[in-house]
C-alpha cells in the first residue's frame, strides 16, 4: 500500500513533479518511460506527453519501446487485444517523428549527443536492422549524430544466431536474467524450442505465443530474495555491451494470483547491501557508469521504489546510502555521458 494511502493519478502534474523530486533526492538519476506504440495507435501515452510539456518535472529521461502485443496481462490473462506489427519505411518514419520532440528535449538522456532509445524485445522484430538503420538516418537528418540504441530482453541473448550489430548496449533486465540463471537447467531443450516457435509466430502474426502455457514453466512459488541477488552478483558480462541491472523486489501475485511468483525475505538493509555490491561491479567488472533498476512504480509486480506502508522511504534511502558508499551520488549533469 502506498505510504499515507497516496493513490495518485499519473495525469496529475503535481504527481509527476513529486515523483521526480523524491527520485532526485535519493539519487535516482533518471526515468526510463515505457512507450506503447502499435503501428500508430498508442496506449498510456498521456503521462509521458504531459511530462514533455511540463518543465517542472525536473528529471532526465529516456524511452523504452515496450513492443509487445497488448494483452490482459494485468489481470493474469493471455488474450491478445492488439497485435504488434512493424510495417515499412512510412510506419518507421511515423514512429520516429512521434518520438522526435522527446529526443530534442533538454532533459532527454544522450551519449555523445545521441539520444538513448531502448527496444524491449528486438528478437520479434523481423525488420529490426532495416528499421534501426532508417532511424539512424532520420536522426542525422534531424541534427543528431545518430541514436544510442539498447535492448533489454533475455530472449534476444538466448538466440544462437542473433545479430546485435545495431545495438550499443545490452541491458540485463533484473531479476529476469537471474531467474533464468536459476532455472536454465530445467527443461532447457523444451524451452529453446518454445522460444524459437514463439519468435516465428510473433514476427509473422504479431502475437506473443510465450504467454500461452507459461504456467507449465512458472508455477506459483516463493523464491528466496537472497538467492536471486546471489545470481545477479555472480553474473559476468558476456560482451562489452552489457549493462548491469538491479531490482528492489518482485511479486506478481496481484496479477497472477496462485500462479504468481513472489520473492521473500527482502528488506531495505539487504537491498542496500546488494545494490552497493552491484554498483561496485558496474565499475570494476562491467566498466559502466550506470545501472538499470527495476522499477520505479511497477506496483502490480512488487517492483517499486516509491514509499509504501511496509518500509516507508527505506528502499529509497537504501539507494542513497549505496550510492554515497561508492562515491556515486549523481550530480545531475545535463546528459548522462557528456
Amino acid at each position: 500500500m502506498p505510504l499515507g494511502k497516496n493513490y495518485y493519478n499519473l495525469l496529475s502534474p503535481e504527481t509527476q513533479v513529486w515523483q521526480a523530486k523524491i527520485a532526485r533526492e535519493y539519487g535516482v538519476y533518471g526515468f526510463c518511460y515505457y512507450h506503447y506504440w502499435f503501428d500508430g495507435k498508442m496506449l498510456l501515452e498521456k503521462p509521458m506527453e504531459n511530462m514533455l510539456h511540463n518543465p517542472d518535472v525536473d528529471m532526465p529521461f529516456c524511452i523504452c519501446w515496450a513492443n509487445e502485443p497488448w494483452t490482459k496481462a494485468w489481470v493474469g490473462e493471455t488474450k491478445v487485444l492488439i497485435p504488434q506489427h512493424y510495417g515499412e519505411k512510412k510506419e518507421w518514419a511515423d514512429h520516429f517523428n512521434y518520438l522526435l520532440p522527446f529526443f530534442k528535449d533538454s532533459r532527454y538522456i544522450t551519449e555523445d549527443s545521441k539520444p538513448l532509445v531502448v527496444i524491449y524485445r528486438p528478437e520479434v522484430i523481423g525488420c529490426l536492422n532495416e528499421m534501426l538503420d532508417y532511424w539512424q538516418e532520420l536522426a542525422k537528418e534531424n541534427g543528431f549524430p545518430g541514436l544510442t540504441v539498447a535492448y533489454q530482453n533475455i530472449d534476444f541473448d538466448l538466440q544462437t544466431d542473433k545479430d546485435d550489430s545495431r545495438f550499443d548496449y545490452d541491458i540485463e533486465f533484473q531479476p529476469l536474467y537471474a531467474q533464468h540463471d536459476m532455472t536454465k537447467n530445467t527443461h532447457p531443450h523444451l524451452k529453446a524450442m518454445r522460444r524459437k516457435l514463439a519468435g516465428i509466430v510473433e514476427r509473422r502474426f504479431g502475437f506473443d505465443l510465450m504467454r500461452y502455457g507459461a504456467g507449465f514453466f512458472n508455477k506459483g512459488v516463493q523464491v528466496d530474495y537472497d538467492e536471486v541477488w546471489k545470481k545477479v552478483l555472480e553474473r559476468k558480462p558476456e560482451t562489452e555491451k552489457n549493462i548491469p541491472g538491479a531490482f528492489v523486489t518482485w511479486d506478481n501475485t496481484p496479477r497472477k494470483g496462485e500462479k504468481g511468483q513472489a520473492f521473500v525475505g527482502d528488506t531495505p538493509e539487504k537491498f542496500k547491501k546488494y545494490l552497493s555490491a552491484q554498483i561496485k561491479r558496474a565499475k570494476d567488472v562491467y566498466h559502466k557508469d550506470f545501472i538499470f533498476m527495476y522499477a520505479w512504480n511497477e506496483w502490480a509486480e512488487g517492483g517499486y521504489l516509491e514509499p509504501d506502508e511496509r518500509f516507508g522511504y527505506g528502499n529509497l534511502e537504501a539507494i542513497r546510502k549505496a550510492l554515497i558508499e561508492n562515491d556515486e551520488f549523481p550530480t545531475y549533469p545535463e546528459n548522462i555521458a557528456e
